[in-house]
């Protein structure tokens, strides 16, 4: 076995039981230590950041993956806030999920408890490294991050600080740590690290995730990936609907929330795509579309098959005009990734059908799909956004890092 990832699973795992009896203010008090470390050191993340940019751009590395590798100033006071956001919500270790009195006096109580070590894989986003920290520490998980090569300074830095804030509140220096080999051999053998890790959760593309589903012995949730869809109904406003595409696809189209793909109804096709074109316009968006499409916007290059069941994750949106709500439904069925679907109608029951008919981990009704994430939930961060149908299924917060233990009192009772 990798001496590393021996060595940090048993730190983790003995950090593990001490976390299992932290109170809240202990957490709290370390979490507030996380915060204000970020602000404090702040200079030296960013320069960390800056060795990893620059070597990702010799090596050639796109704009969008570039964008998620990037930290600012701006982006680390995010980071501050989701932590702080954390600290101040409600601890979940400990409650009582539910309770019940048997005719024979047994009381069975259902309480929530830790998972115990988290093992986090993920790609070049170097905010996952606080959001996770935060996030396990809260719900008294111990947590090996192992993330991409790309970002690894600046990972490092991060660890760095976030855990002498950590064990200056007096929690265990195994409480978070990372794996500082990147190469895909430890990552494997991090998939099998059942006698220290309770639960992987991987977080970044289809390939990365798709490996750790298919290799891993250790149980995962699977984040997916991000193939969202915008259908612009009949019944749309449409001043509204060109807002709601163009940000969903141009504010960040790096990420997992970002629209992939636009559905237009026929009817409203020709006022629409060509209001929807002028304001992607600014942002050189790609524009690939289907033949309705075209005759309307007849410069765009012609979508292919595979065009819809890509995540592009760059300045490239594939359009398709449908003839009616059940079509759109069904193209939506049909390539979704179950991650976040949006419809734009003022038909009120257009938007019930879509929102009750349509299987992802978020639909909405006149809204962009990119406020799919933990903070603009009110989770203050998230570990990453289940599109699978186990407990945890969308943006996961603190409830879905832990587990459940029942705890039964009796007077003697034998069976």
């Amino acid at each position: 076995m990798n001496q590393e990832l021996e060595y940090k699973g048993k730190q983790a795992k003995q950090a593990s039981k001490a976390l299992m009896c932290a109170g809240t203010d202990i957490k709290n008090t370390a979490l507030g230590n996380m915060a204000q470390a970020l602000q404090e050191q702040m200079a030296e993340i960013l320069a960390a950041n800056q060795m990893d940019l620059e070597a990702a751009k010799e090596k050639g590395i796109s704009g969008a993956l570039l964008d998620r590798l990037t930290l600012t100033p701006e982006r680390i006071a995010s980071m501050q806030e989701g932590i702080l956001q954390i600290r101040d919500l409600e601890d979940p270790i400990g409650e009582t999920v539910h309770m019940t009195v048997r005719p024979n006096g047994l009381e069975i109580g259902k309480k929530r408890v830790p998972v115990g070590v988290i093992g986090i894989i993920y790609e070049a986003r170097p905010n996952v490294t606080a959001d996770a920290a935060a996030l396990c520490l809260k719900t008294s998980n111990a947590v090996i991050l192992r993330g991409g090569k790309e970002a690894l300074r600046s990972n490092l830095c991060i660890v760095k600080v976030l855990s002498q804030a950590i064990q200056r509140a007096g929690l265990p220096e195994g409480t978070l740590q990372i794996v500082e080999d990147t190469s895909r051999e430890t990552a494997k053998e991090l998939m099998k690290l059942n006698d220290y890790i309770d639960l992987l959760i991987p977080r970044g593309g289809g390939g990365l995730i798709q490996t750790v589903v298919k290799e891993s012995t250790v149980p995962v949730i699977e984040t997916g990936v991000g193939n969202c869809h915008t259908y612009v109904d009949k019944w749309a406003d449409l001043e509204k609907a060109a807002a709601i595409a163009v940000n969903a696809k141009c504010s960040r189209p790096g990420v997992c929330n970002a629209m992939e793909t636009l559905l237009v109804h026929k009817d409203v096709a020709a006022a629409f795509l060509p209001r929807m074109a002028a304001g992607m316009e600014p942002y050189h968006v790609e524009l690939r579309g289907c033949a309705q499409t075209r005759e309307i916007l007849p410069a765009i290059r012609a979508a292919e098959e595979a065009d819809y069941a890509t995540e592009f994750l760059d300045f490239i949106l594939a359009v398709k005009v449908v003839d009616s709500l059940e079509e759109a439904m069904e193209h939506i069925g049909r390539y979704s990734s179950g991650h976040s679907e949006a419809i734009v109608t003022e038909n009120y029951t257009n938007a019930r059908r879509f929102q009750q008919e349509v299987d992802a981990a978020a639909v909405y009704v006149n809204a962009s799909t990119r406020f799919t994430d933990g903070f603009e939930f009110g989770f203050g961060a998230e570990i990453g956004i289940s599109t699978q149908k186990m407990h945890a299924r969308g943006p996961m917060g603190l409830e879905a890092l832990t587990s459940v233990k029942y705890v039964i009192s009796g007077d003697g009772q034998i069976r």
